[in-house]
């Protein structure tokens, strides 16, 4: 009859740790058992797994309808959207393991229904950032009336939108009144804004080079007294310029807004104005050949814009110092600086034959001439006798000048 007792012995004791067990799998901390926050770790982890087959899965689905339509702004979306469609498995995890916790009971530690919304939240207003770029590129055609330039700004600005409203509805869930918070911002931005009136001045100035399109990003632009140079972005508050020597310039935008800025980049044509002077002894009919020669090689040539559309001139225009001078005024049909310095090379030799070996004249150079007259009286210092000291010569010289000046002045002089 005792022969069982070990068998109930150990029964006994497996119910014992089996209840210990329990006692530990239910044991509270912060409010939470254990045993279910093992579990609710378990389905996050879970979800993390499972996202990557999910999200593989979904895109092929919806890949597979995007490319049955004519448009690519579904594919582009997709692409853009990609990273926030992601946390979709997460978000089903989270919310399995609010259930789990029982955070979804009124005064549980945490609000577990409401980081479950935030996550949302924040899924749905990270995919309306990303959407945006792939929606800006559809209004590229109307970059005519907006420019490129205009169309980044306002998709910038888009983002930044979607950022506030996301964040302020992230704090409307979590029961964080907005409005004290905007009110403080405003007051805040007004003493922002008379501190940084420069900043608002700036961006103000962007707007309007933009809404004017005095220049876009790649154009060559000189600004009186500032900078030369090409454009290479025009930001919020600053433009930067790349120089020819390739150093970067930063321009505040109300200087590009204030002063004169020429756009060498939309001119119609490049002009060529040189004056060329050639010898005085250069006779009419030679005056007349250069002239004509010169005019008709620019209006031959197929490089140079022709009459009406620009003017263009070679006329003897001046009686200089030491030349007689034409003006040669035309413009060629190219703007590349290049194209441009290749043509007037071609020019330059042109005229440099038709001056000396058709016209047989020479180019003028600067010259002076100098006549003496050999009537007139000039002053011979005395010759100082050996035996004087400098100061006596000196002083001899001084009284033969003043008796030559006082004879000249009494009338003797012009006698003798």
């Amino acid at each position: 009859m005792s022969a069982p007792q070990p068998q109930t012995d150990m029964t006994a004791d497996l119910d014992s740790l089996w209840a210990i067990a329990k006692d530990v799998w239910h044991t509270s901390f912060m409010g939470l058992d254990v045993g279910d926050a093992l579990i609710a770790l378990g389905v996050i982890i879970l979800s993390l797994v499972v996202r990557g087959l999910f999200t593989r899965l979904l895109f092929a689905l919806i890949k597979r309808r995007t490319e049955q339509t004519k448009t690519l702004l579904d594919d582009r979306i997709l692409e853009a959207v990609t990273d926030p469609l992601r946390l979709i498995p997460i978000i089903i995890g989270a919310y399995v393991a609010v259930h789990i916790l029982g955070l979804n009971q009124p005064g549980a530690l945490i609000n577990g229904i409401a980081v479950v919304q935030s996550l949302m939240i924040v899924t749905l207003f990270w995919a309306l950032h990303k959407a945006v770029e792939p929606v800006a590129h559809i209004i590229r055609p109307l970059q005519r009336v907006l420019t490129p330039v205009l169309i980044d700004w306002m998709a910038k600005a888009l983002k930044i939108l979607f950022l506030i409203v996301g964040a302020a509805a992230v704090l409307q869930v979590w029961n964080i009144p907005v409005a004290p918070i905007v009110a403080g911002l405003g007051l805040f931005g007004v003493a922002v804004g008379l501190g940084a009136q420069d900043l608002f001045k700036n961006l103000i100035a962007g707007l309007l080079v933009l809404t004017e399109k005095r220049f876009l990003p790649g154009e060559w632009i000189l600004v009186d007294g500032v900078v030369e140079g090409t454009v290479e972005q025009i930001n919020f508050r600053s433009t930067l310029i790349r120089r020819f020597d390739k150093s970067p310039v930063y321009v505040p935008n109300s200087f590009l807004a204030d002063n004169a800025v020429t756009n060498f980049s939309r001119m119609t044509h490049r002009r060529i104005r040189w004056i060329i002077g050639v010898e005085y002894k250069t006779t009419t009919a030679q005056l007349k050949i250069i002239r004509d020669r010169v005019l008709s090689f620019v209006l031959e040539h197929e490089e140079f814009a022709k009459p009406p559309e620009v003017p263009t001139f070679m006329r003897v225009d001046q009686f200089n110092a030491s030349s007689i001078d034409f003006m040669l005024y035309c413009f060629t049909t190219t703007t590349n600086w290049g194209e441009w310095l290749r043509i007037k090379e071609e020019l330059a030799f042109a005229i440099k034959r038709i001056v000396e070996d058709e016209a047989g004249t020479s180019f003028a150079f600067p010259s002076t001439t100098v006549y003496l007259d050999d009537g007139a009286e000039r002053f011979m210092p005395p010759k100082a006798e050996p035996g004087l000291s400098a100061k006596a010569r000196q002083a001899v010289a001084m009284s033969e000048a003043m008796r030559a000046r006082g004879e000249d002045d009494s009338g003797e002089g012009a006698e003798r």
